[in-house]
């Protein structure tokens, strides 16, 4: 399967339009319609229904493999520049908005650093495609247990530190007052979706081994603040490190007791990290 046929394929199917895929990727509308005709003749099935431009159910289940597939060429592109790149003095680094804590902010270098705030699907197919040098990237884990990251190309990873959870919620809420809380007790309470920014959902319920955590709000954004002023003027609870947790105007930071279960971070590169990144990571990386 011809990996350019498969990019324009994704790129129609993402625009649903022809003439708009054309212009993205800088062809004639021609070369763009033969170019699917050519993919379809390959795979033997149609992918695309014209009017309206949408994918067949066949077409559905390629764009499942394509984008994985593609973000693997291009990891596979950037590994191998960057054996043959010679070490640039500055640094980018790809971070989730909970991951950039003291110890990070502390270990960046005083100048030439690009900071790239992400989801945390993002920031590993950013390491991995040569946007960024290094990656941050966070979660809820059992203490030692290493993330679950997604699998987009061989990359290494180091633990960079743990800490307890809290659970935010509004000074008056009636747990506010509590020493700790449990997360079974807290199923059907109401809750922040913010899977940019706070520690996701579907997190908590793979901790609590079921379902429930109903979302109240949705926030797509990366802005803590933005979290916590949700949190605290009652739209639902959110869970996030202590670090960030405690000390909210407004609010109350309630430890998380049951399950056993701690915030993690986690640095995230491939290959062997040359100048800056290396000295940062080494930076991250010192215990003690």
């Amino acid at each position: 399967m011809d990996p350019h046929l498969l990019r324009t394929y994704v790129t129609v199917a993402r625009l649903a339009s022809f003439s708009e895929a054309a212009r993205e990727l800088g062809y004639t509308q021609s070369a763009v319609s033969q170019q699917i005709a050519a993919l379809e003749q390959d795979l033997g099935v149609p992918l695309l229904t014209r009017r309206p431009v949408a994918p067949t159910t066949a077409g559905e289940r390629l764009l499942e493999h394509a984008e994985p597939l593609l973000l693997r060429l291009e990891a596979a592109r950037a590994d191998v520049a960057r054996m043959a790149a010679a070490p640039e003095h500055g640094l980018t680094l790809a971070v989730t908005p909970t991951a950039l804590g003291p110890r990070t902010v502390a270990a960046l270098p005083t100048a030439g650093v690009t900071l790239r705030v992400l989801a945390r699907d993002e920031v590993p197919a950013a390491v991995a495609t040569g946007t960024a040098d290094l990656g941050l990237v966070d979660g809820l884990a059992a203490p030692s247990d290493p993330l679950r990251l997604p699998d987009v190309a061989p990359l290494t990873t180091h633990g960079v530190s743990e800490e307890p959870v809290c659970v935010l919620l509004p000074a008056s809420h009636p747990l506010a007052g509590r020493a700790g809380l449990r997360l079974g007790d807290l199923v059907d309470a109401r809750w922040l979706d913010a899977p940019g920014s706070g520690l996701p959902l579907d997190q908590l319920r793979a901790a609590n081994g079921g379902g429930g955590f109903r979302p109240a709000l949705r926030y797509d954004g990366t802005d803590l603040r933005t979290l916590t002023a949700l949190a605290v003027a009652g739209h639902g609870l959110a869970l996030l490190p202590r670090t960030v947790a405690t000390g909210v105007p407004g609010g109350a930071a309630v430890l998380l007791v049951a399950p056993r279960v701690v915030h993690r971070t986690e640095l995230v590169h491939g290959g062997s990290p040359r100048g800056a990144a290396a000295a940062m990571a080494d930076r991250l990386l010192e215990r003690g």
